[in-house]
Order: structure tokens, then sequence, then C-alpha cells
């Protein structure tokens, strides 16, 4: 026997930090792929030595608990699952059995105590023996029932996550609030596992509640009395009455597994929800725990995830984008490849501390991949020149740059407060689709016309006309540019106080925030200003944080200013809210979750737009709250009709729906 080589001292040291930063402290020091590569060369080098270090991260499970939270120690260990990417390995793994192939949701596990009908204990994994208690925080989960019928005591497992949608949302929300508080350099997240793992560790539970944490049950650990005739999909049905959401499972036997692991991957690239990879189940409760463990793995289950497609490449630039909080993002530019079935030309890098690990350099040879099938990485750098420049001014203004260390990685950010980067980001948002909708200023466009000294504030984007000649002989602009650009300015000059409000950039105030504030004041823009917190914060959906927000924003004498100046640019059509809370709007009132495809409507963005156009307010889950849920496959067994039925909550078609209100399809 060999005895121990060096390189598993140093992968197992490695990839106990990398678990360390992934798992404890929400930061990412090396990709997904890598961590995968390196763990299951750590696993071969341990067989062949016939031994194992202690803390190597094949035995340990998750995380150290942090020193914030209170500790407790789980009942049951909860084990991490063996994994596979080969197809053909999971239909044999089967062997004959009947099995529950499901999503491997990529957030932070959690396990729910329930006495008497009540939650009474929410822990997280940690290291699998013991964990953190965040049973405030998890009363905050968005879609987590608080009393449940079964009055025993029941303890299960689920996932909490933050879907892609609310991650952007919230990544937003923190830069605004980063750039209102003159705060440079304040980074959003990642991704929304790492936003996640964030927000249920929180000591704060109000922070918690604004992520808009959802809950996903995977597994039953405990419900004395209740016979699950032998069948995990026994337990998912029994937690599914009792108001949890479970994750989407299918049964599965060898003949039916591989068509079913492609409907999966179909689903991929509109699934909401963060998922890294697939869960197999065997079925048969009883024959699976026959089966036993390893020290690390339970035998009744195992875990796939996707075969990476890959691609070789050649790295021609880095660009270095500031944000309008001054972080400066790495993004690597290469020639396209097509991945997954579409074209890839960039990947981001996120931070410094990726770029130096990969070691890059212009030219250099790479290796591409998307993970879990949607966001471009970079796998491995093949060349490792390691010749790459990081910038020592701000590519924007010129100013030097600094490098700040967050929790061990570092990052790249301008700390100029005057910036243009950052005053391009925000007049970038005002001018948005969901804002002020103006085509023809893209951010480059911005930049020139900053640059030239043409746009200090918002209402000197409306006296662009007179800067007919600079204009022109500007860069990248012309005669025709600039009659596109002023037509479009002129269009968006009649709009509708809620974009104006959302355009303003005021920490939190997004589309439906500033559509909330619109009918509350029936449209009158000088009463929202002049509102104070507490009548703000009693507006259902804004809160007491979201109120500080605008009052704070208005209370300064230079957004006040000029605003007054943006108001004298504009013609603002108040008519959709002139009956707001009076009763008069069909909708008012009534809240409605959308689900499935639509028909008579070019997306659900367009009917969610009708509802509020109504008075009505649309969601994105189904609760007691929840007046209608709208779903064209009315008779279907999704998550959302049979949390409707469960609740009484009428289900319509989109026919249902229209004569409801009276809006015909021309309408």
């Amino acid at each position: 026997m060999a005895g121990i080589s060096q390189r598993q001292r140093e992968l197992t040291d490695l990839l106990k930090k990398a678990a360390e930063s992934y798992y404890a402290k929400d930061m990412e020091i090396m990709s997904n792929f890598e961590y995968d590569e390196l763990y299951d060369e750590l696993v071969k080098l341990e067989e062949d030595s016939g031994i194992t270090l202690a803390g190597s991260p094949t035995v340990n499970v998750g995380y150290a608990a942090v020193d914030a939270l209170p500790k407790q120690a789980h009942e049951q260990a909860m084990l991490s699952l063996d994994k596979t990417k080969d197809r053909e390995m999971l239909r044999d793994w089967l062997n004959g059995e009947t099995g529950l192939l499901s999503w491997k949701m990529d957030g932070l596990t959690v396990v729910l105590t329930y006495d008497d009908g009540a939650l009474t204990q929410a822990v997280t994994r940690g290291n699998g023996e013991i964990g953190e208690v965040i049973t405030n925080n998890a009363r905050t989960f968005i879609n987590l029932p608080l009393h449940i019928p079964y009055k025993g005591h029941l303890t299960l497992r689920g996932e909490a996550v933050i879907s892609y949608s609310d991650f952007e949302q919230i990544n937003e929300e923190i830069e605004a609030k980063a750039l209102a508080e003159n705060n440079p350099g304040e980074l959003g997240y990642k991704n929304p596992r790492n936003l996640c793992s964030g927000s249920v560790r929180q000591l704060n539970s109000a922070v918690t509640a604004r992520r808009r944490v959802q809950f996903y049950a995977f597994a039953l650990v405990e419900a004395a009395g209740v016979d699950m005739h032998n069948s995990h999909a026994g337990e998912f049905e029994f937690l599914r009455a009792q108001g949890f959401d479970v994750v989407e499972y299918h049964k599965v036997t060898s003949a039916t597994i591989l068509d079913e692991i492609q409907r999966y991957e179909d689903k991929i690239s509109t699934f909401d929800l963060p998922s890294d990879g697939l869960v197999l189940l065997l079925d048969d409760i009883r024959y699976g725990a026959s089966l036993g463990r390893t020290a690390k793995f339970p035998r009744n289950a195992i875990a796939f995830k996707w075969q990476d497609e890959q691609k070789e490449t050649t790295l021609r630039g880095i660009e270095w984008s500031a944000s309008r909080t001054g972080l400066i993002n790495p993004v690597a530019i290469f020639d396209p490849v097509d991945l997954e079935g579409t074209s890839v030309k960039r990947a981001s890098l996120h931070n410094i501390s990726i770029c130096r690990q990969l070691k890059l350099g212009l030219g250099d040879k790479l290796v591409v991949y998307k993970a879990n099938m949607i966001i471009p990485q970079i796998a491995r750098n093949l060349t490792e020149s390691d010749t790459l420049v990081i910038p020592y001014t701000c590519p924007v203004c010129g100013e030097p740059t600094k490098i700040r260390n967050d929790n061990g990685s570092e990052s790249l950010y301008c700390p100029n407060p005057d910036c243009a980067a950052k005053k391009v980001k925000s007049f970038a948002l005002f001018v948005s689709r969901n804002a002020m909708n103006i085509d023809g200023l893209s951010e480059m466009s911005l930049e020139k016309l900053i640059g030239a000294g043409l746009i200090h504030e918002f209402a000197d984007i409306f006296k662009l006309n007179t800067h007919r000649a600079v204009i022109e002989n500007m860069d990248g602009f012309g005669e025709k540019s600039y009659e596109k650009l002023v037509t479009s300015i002129r269009t968006a000059s009649n709009t509708t106080p809620e974009r104006v409000l959302c355009a303003l950039g005021i920490p939190g105030v997004g589309v439906n925030g500033a559509k909330l504030l619109c009918r509350a004041y029936k449209g009158d823009l000088n009463a929202i200003r002049s509102a104070d917190e507490t009548a703000l914060s009693e507006i259902d959906g804004i809160g007491p944080v979201m109120a500080d927000a605008i009052v704070t924003w208005f209370a300064d004498e230079t957004n006040s200013t000029r605003f007054d100046r943006l108001l004298e640019c504009l013609t603002i059509d108040s008519s959709a809210f002139e009956n707001a809370g009076e009763g008069h709007l069909p909708l008012e009132g009534k809240t409605f979750v959308i689900t499935g495809s639509v028909n008579h409507f070019k997306n659900r963005s367009e009917l969610k737009n009708l509802i509020e156009s109504l008075g009505g307010k649309a969601t994105g889950s189904v609760s007691k709250k929840t007046d209608y849920l709208i779903n064209n496959d009315v008779n279907s067994g999704s998550s959302k009709n049979r949390k409707a039925r469960e609740l009484g909550v009428p289900i319509l078609s989109e026919e249902d729906f229209l004569s409801l209100t009276g809006v015909t399809k021309e309408d």
C-alpha cells in the first residue's frame, strides 16, 4: 500500500475550505463543476490509498453551524446522497423496483417539527448531526403552513429556496439600497442558493420575511399513527394534504425512467426554482430501509446531476463592467460556442478571486459549459497563462480602483462617488421598459451623453432636443438616430404615475410597489411624496422598510427639487387609478394567481396587467387570501390546482375569467 499522497492532503484541505465557504459563509471560491471534479479525484485517491483523513468532505456532511444561532442536534442524522451523471446507471440502480424521481432543489435543507398541529421548531441541516435553530425565520416562509390538520408529532424535511425571478428582483433592491446609502461596492448575491442560505440563517427574521423564501417538502421523518401504505409517494401525498408544497415527483420504473429524465431536462430552461439535478428514491419504504447505509450515504436514494455539455473556446477579452454601486464585474468574452442548443460567448467571472484561480490570460484555451444547463460558466483554463491584468483604474471614470476582501473573496470596485457609471446605471433604470420605456437609450448611449455633459439629472433627458447638433456629431449617433431618440422621448413624456415612481430608483420600489402606491393614492404623485411613514406602511404590500425608503428619498432636498423639474417635463395620465379603493373597479379587493399557459393574452404578464388595471391583485402562490386561480387546465393535478381545491379557491379558465370581468378578447 502506497500510503497517503501529498495530492490527497491538498485536495482534502482545499475541498474543506470550499465547503466551509459555500455552506457557512454563502460564498464560492470555486465553481460547482470544479468542486465535483476534485471531489471525484479525492474519492479515487482515498480508495487507492485506503486512507481517509479526518475532516475529509467524503465523510463529513454540510457545514459547521455558525456561532450566532442556537444549536440543535437532529433526532436522526441527515446524510448526503451518492451521485451519478450516468442515466443508464440510474436505470440499473432501480433493479426492477419502482422509484420516485424528483427535482433536487438547490437551496438550504430545513427540518420542521409540528406538535398538536402547530409549527414548534425549524432547524437547518448544519453538518448533518447538529444544525441551527431558525424557527422564527421559518415562520416567514411565504408558502409554509403554520397550523396543519394532523395533531400528532410530525417531523419532515424540505428545501428552503428562492426563485430565480425573486432572486433577480432582490439583487436589484440590494443594489438600489446600496446606492441610496452611498455604500459603494455593496455586493448582491451570486445565485439564489447563496441568497437563500443567507436569508434563512438571519438573526433578524424581518430580513428573512423580505426575501420571499419558499419551502418544498421532500421527506417525511415521523408521523406516528398514520398508515403510509409502505410508500414514500403515500408520505408525499400525506404532506400535501397537510398544506405543504411537495417537491415535484413522478413514479418511474426501469422502462420509463429515461423518458422521465428527459421530461425534466426539457423543463429546466423555464423552471423558476433553482435545481442542481434530480433525486431517485425507492418507493418501497421497508425495502429501502433494509438496504441500510454507508458512512455518508443512504442506499435507498441516489442523486443525478446533469452531464454538462462542454466545449473548448478561446478567451478574447475581459469586459470590466462597472455597476451603479461601484462594483466592477469581470465578464469573460470568448469565441462563440453552441451549448445546450444556444450560442454562448460570455460568462460572468463574478470576482477577482475566480479570475486568479483560473489563471486567465487573453488567448487562453477555455473549457466552458452551462451550470445546471442554464448559466454559462468556465469549467477550466487549459492554458493557464496567468497574464490577466486587473485594472488599476475604473474603466468609466479613470479614478483608482480598490480591491475589497469579503469573507475571503476579493472583488474590484470604484470608490469614486461621482463615477459616471453609477449615474449610468441609475439612468438605465429610469429609461428601462418597466419604467419610462425610452427606446434608443442604451447604457452605451447614456454613458456618451453623460460624458458630454448633456445629462445631469432625469429631467435633462426630456431636453435633449435642444442639443441636436452636438448629438448628431457624437460617435454612434447621426441624423436618423437623433430623430428616433427624440421621437421616443416625446412618446415617453406622456406617461402614467406608476411608471414615474418605478423609474426614480427608490430602494425597493419596483413595478408592483409603484402600482400599490398609485392605487392607494389614486395616482397622485405629490400625495405619495407628502405621505408619512405610518400612512405608507399601512398599505398592503408596502410595509415599514419600503415606507421608510420612500420618505427618506423624498426628504432629500436634491431629490425633491429634481423630482419637481422632472414633473414639469411630463404629461401624466392618472385616470386608471381614479376609482381605486371605491369599489368602482370590477376586481377591487380580489386576489388572483395565474398558472399554466394563456391563449387570449400574449403572456401571463399581460393578463396580470389587466387584473391590476381592474383593481385586482396578482400573486405567485395560492393561499387562504387567494380569491381565484386562473388555469386553462382546470382539471389538472398540478400543485396549485390541488392547493386551490383544498382551500376551496375557485379555478377559472381564461374564458371564465373574461366572463367574470365582462372583458372581451378584443378589449
